[in-house]
């Protein structure tokens, strides 16, 4: 079976990493080998006060969610009755707004157009990553929304649902990596 592809992604946005810093172009934040290390300096090892960092325990990038350490916040959405879900274009400027809307880092984002229609795809983010698969004959797109650290995954909903006019938005969550006291 052969399939026609339209494949775009974006490279070169740095080396993966937790550092921000704001792209003026797209106003998101990518990340940036200098700030990298900086922040490595600076914030990793808040008890440091001169000490050698070698020595010190590295601040970790879990999250929290209503009183729960866990590795991150996945939220699996399923938009019901939803438009432009052939329109790869409209998609990519839509992760990216999830990505800007969460407080994200966007490292690279691929995505698949396959003929006669659909769409999937990754935005690798420094957190983890927003997935989406479509099926635009039956109005149905499928997305993973994963993120760690302080990026917002819940912010992704309304520009989800605005952006690809959704009559329906279902919503399940799973606290990855729980931390069992």
């Amino acid at each position: 079976m052969s399939q026609n592809a339209l494949l775009r992604s974006v490279k070169g946005l740095g080396i993966p990493g937790t550092a921000r810093k704001e792209d003026k172009k797209s106003r998101l934040k990518v990340a940036s080998p200098a700030l990298e290390r900086e922040r490595r300096h600076d914030h990793d090892y808040p008890n440091r006060r001169g000490a050698n960092p070698e020595f010190q325990i590295p601040k970790d990038h879990f999250a929290m969610r209503n009183g729960v350490h866990c590795a991150g916040v996945h939220l699996i959405i399923d938009l019901h009755g939803a438009r432009r879900l052939d329109d790869i274009e409209h998609i990519e400027a839509t992760l990216r707004r999830c990505v800007e809307a969460s407080n994200a880092t966007l490292l690279h984002i691929h995505l698949h157009h396959f003929q006669p229609s659909g769409v999937s795809g990754v935005a690798v983010l420094a957190e983890s990553h927003i997935s989406i698969h479509t099926w635009p004959e039956s109005g149905y797109a499928a997305l993973d929304v994963f993120m760690c650290g302080s990026a917002d995954p819940d912010k992704c909903i309304p520009v989800l649902r605005e952006a690809f006019a959704a009559k329906s938005v279902g919503v399940n969550e799973l606290l990855r990596g729980r931390k069992e006291a």
